[in-house]
């Protein structure tokens, strides 16, 4: 039996790419084109309706491709467990800790405005909501500033008062940021191990201290990967990295920043 907590080991699982100007093996389409490339075949082929089941045979709710926030606020609503009748879970502030390579630096907003950029930037983040935040800093991109998104769709249950010892740990690396610089859209699926079919070996951290130890599982252009996602174990968090900057219009900001959803600050303690 695998060792390890489910509660203590999120990792990213996929990087999918949109159609781009680099196309390796790598590579994916985005959710949403590869929806269309089905319905096109859809039409010229009669497809079995058990092809759109899952292995147990029911008929999935989410997918990868539906907009920011909507598999959150689902989940909120569903309450623990993912039962309607359990109720809508109380407010929680799941630890995150957001890290990238050497010299990249994160903010969040706060009332209107980006705070001071931080490498590894550690927040309490409001599960069922969708945080848009900054990245600058980008090696061989002086100036270039990214805006991803980061869906929170569930919480870990460590030990009482080590929340923050074992925070969500959300990777990025060189290669998404430069693939969103592309104008490719990039998504990861976060999610915890399920400690009874995980493979029971320790994570190795890497030689880069800014980036976890975790690596990714490239799904391909016919795979979503939030059914990937759930089925090595359960989904906490989706992050999106595109090409998108605020908006010029005052008027639009709270749109494109989902409305300011409040954040707590979690300080390091000095070494």
């Amino acid at each position: 039996m695998n060792q390890r907590c489910n509660w203590m080991d999120p990792m990213a699982i996929t990087r999918n790419l949109s159609p781009g100007k680099r196309l390796t093996a790598r590579a994916c389409l985005s959710s949403l084109a590869i929806a269309g490339l089905l319905l096109t075949n859809s039409l010229a082929t009669a497809a079995d309706p058990s092809q759109y089941l899952s292995s147990n045979g029911q008929h999935r709710l989410f997918n990868g491709a539906m907009p920011p926030g909507v598999i959150a606020a689902t989940r909120q609503m569903a309450g623990p467990g993912g039962t309607a009748a359990m109720g809508v879970q109380a407010p929680y502030y799941q630890p995150v800790q957001i890290r990238g390579p050497q010299g990249v630096r994160f903010a969040l907003p706060q009332m209107g405005a980006f705070q001071d950029p931080q490498p590894g930037l550690m927040a309490g983040l409001l599960v069922g909501q969708v945080y848009r935040f900054q990245i600058s800093g980008i090696r061989g991109a002086e100036g270039a500033e990214l805006f991803p998104t980061l869906e929170m769709v569930d919480r870990t249950y460590p030990p009482p008062g080590l929340a923050t010892q074992y925070p969500i740990i959300v990777t990025i690396d060189e290669e998404d940021l430069q693939a969103a610089l592309d104008g490719q859209l990039v998504t990861r699926v976060i999610y915890l191990e399920d400690p009874q079919t995980a493979v029971p070996l320790a994570q190795e951290p890497t030689t880069n201290s800014d980036v976890g130890g975790e690596t990714p599982i490239d799904v391909s252009q016919f795979q979503d990967p939030l059914q990937v996602a759930d089925r090595l174990g359960r989904v906490v968090a989706i992050l999106r990295i595109g090409s998108l900057a605020p908006p010029r219009s005052p008027e639009l900001a709270p749109q494109f920043f989902f409305g300011y959803p409040t954040w707590a600050p979690i300080f390091k303690p000095e070494s």
